[in-house]
């Protein structure tokens, strides 16, 4: 995980400054599919984003 940094961003059409932190992942291509590693690595971001949902399983 990199650094959390402010960062402008557009919401509902208006440009706001928002805490930002990239999310990369490494993998080997050998072994697992893009596709797996895409879903596994939205999935980290939403529960990240809001946490209850590892507990409420959502």
């Amino acid at each position: 995980m990199h650094n959390i940094v402010q960062r402008a961003v557009v919401v509902e059409g208006k440009v706001e400054v928002r805490p930002i932190m990239y999310l990369a992942l490494s993998y080997d291509h050998r072994i697992i599919d893009g596709k797996d590693a895409v879903s596994f690595l939205v999935r980290v971001k939403e529960y990240l984003e809001d946490p209850r949902r590892l507990f409420l399983n959502l």
